[in-house]
């Protein structure tokens, strides 16, 4: 009879805990311009529970009604949603500049996906014998999350090395023209990883010969009406 009990008390938790946790929709968008943002990494802060958007901007994850969601992308300032109800979502994200992008490293530079998501990695593993590890919606959603981390480890990296710091100590330019230069010239992961701290050295000083060569509106990032240099994408 105790067992019987027990079983049933089981049973209701299990039933509470679907009830309460069920699947927020919505759709992931650029402020200002509308335009769908893809792999753009959605947590829930209470349960542990992550995603990402798809193509579409779109997203689907499993929480609760006082939980909240945090959305996050490079070049993007990062939003909160507390959840309230269930109905669909429609979440905008503002672009932000160098210097927005570099506190927000600096904040989580601690981050180490591996041991905070270590069922990310468990979960992108191929098993021969497992075809849902191969073909299941869980196991790809893993390995997509995966290749978001590796990709924003690397971001960081070259945030780390291309820094408003080290450039305006070789280039004599400040303020907008200083976020202008570094986005028109910010280097890819894979030629950091090639060349060292004099080779860099060296690529700052030829950009910033061909920067000053161009013609004075040609210097400029293009911005959003409005859009001060701190809001703009790097």
């Amino acid at each position: 009879m105790k067992l019987q009990y027990i079983a049933a008390a089981l049973m209701t938790m299990l039933f509470n805990s679907v009830v309460r946790a069920q699947v927020v929709r919505g759709v992931v968008e650029e402020a200002g311009t509308h335009i769908k943002l893809r792999d753009v990494f959605v947590r829930d802060a209470n349960n542990r529970q992550l995603t990402l958007t798809d193509s579409k901007g779109r997203f689907g994850v499993r929480t609760e009604t006082g939980h909240v969601l945090i959305f996050a992308s490079p070049g993007y300032v990062s939003d909160t949603l507390y959840v309230t109800d269930y109905k669909e979502k429609r979440i905008q994200l503002e672009t932000q500049s160098i210097a927005l992008r570099e506190v927000t490293v600096s904040a989580s530079s601690a981050f180490n996906p591996r041991v905070e998501y270590p069922e990310v990695y468990e979960r992108s593993k191929f098993y021969a014998l497992s075809p849902t590890s191969w073909f299941g919606k869980e196991a790809r959603d893993a390995r997509r999350l995966k290749r978001y981390f590796a990709v924003e480890e690397e971001q960081r990296k070259v945030d780390s090395a291309f820094s408003r710091v080290y450039v305006s100590s070789i280039v004599p330019l400040r303020g907008e023209q200083l976020e202008d230069f570094m986005t028109l010239y910010r280097p890819s992961y894979e030629f950091l990883r090639s060349n060292n701290g004099p080779s860099l050295a060296a690529y700052i000083n030829d950009c910033y010969k061909k920067y000053m060569a161009l013609p004075a509106d040609k210097r400029r990032v293009a911005r959003l009406p409005g859009q001060s240099p701190t809001s703009q994408q790097r």
